[in-house]
């Protein structure tokens, strides 16, 4: 029985055995290599997904966590996306609405941060830091995403979201250091 676009997925049973001959299914129910460019981008979103999850459980500003919260509901969308062959139509898409929100966020958290003189090392905060490393999971996501774009037809939207959705992440990851000494590459100072 089809669902509705908004409904959520129904999972009766975890386990199907259709994958241990390294097939899986996309959205649409076609079957592909696990090996295909595709699933490796979805499994990079997934990824990212649990690495936000890792952040918003540790001690995450609550300004910021509200925000990951949407993400990691996004990324699920970005998920669907991805696994759906674009000439299928009416299917959940990422949305030009998701790219702005994630602009406007980039804009809100960065206007209060100072200048930047250097390159941000990652760390000082432990957010800060988990932010970081879900920022490079991110651009890994955006990446596999990219490399499945060039033999499959996907969103545009989908590459669009993940490069702004990384750039949130290293703005995020400064807004938790607010307060502290930011470190910072110091060229050379390694010596």
């Amino acid at each position: 029985m089809p669902r509705e676009r908004d409904e959520p997925v129904r999972l009766t049973k975890i386990y199907t055995r259709g994958g241990d001959a390294g097939e899986t299914s996309l959205g649409d129910g076609s079957r592909v290599s696990k090996l295909d460019a595709r699933i490796a981008a979805c499994g990079t979103v997934d990824e990212l997904n649990a690495t936000l999850g890792v952040v918003v459980a540790g001690d995450c500003p609550p300004e910021i966590r509200s925000v990951l919260a949407r993400c990691q509901n996004e990324l699920f969308d970005l998920g669907a996306d991805l696994s759906v062959p674009l000439e299928h139509e009416a299917r959940l898409r990422t949305t030009k609405e998701q790219v702005a929100a994630l602009e406007a966020d980039c804009d809100r958290f960065n206007a209060h941060l100072p200048e930047l003189k250097s390159f941000v090392l990652p760390g000082g905060s432990e957010a800060a830091a988990r932010l970081q490393v879900a920022r490079t999971v991110c651009r890994r996501a955006e990446r596999e995403t990219l490399e499945a774009a060039t033999t499959h037809a996907l969103n545009p939207l989908a590459l669009v979201y993940l490069n702004r959705l990384s750039d949130l992440l290293f703005i995020l990851a400064r807004t938790a250091n607010v307060g502290r000494e930011e470190p910072l590459w110091k060229p050379g100072g390694a010596r």
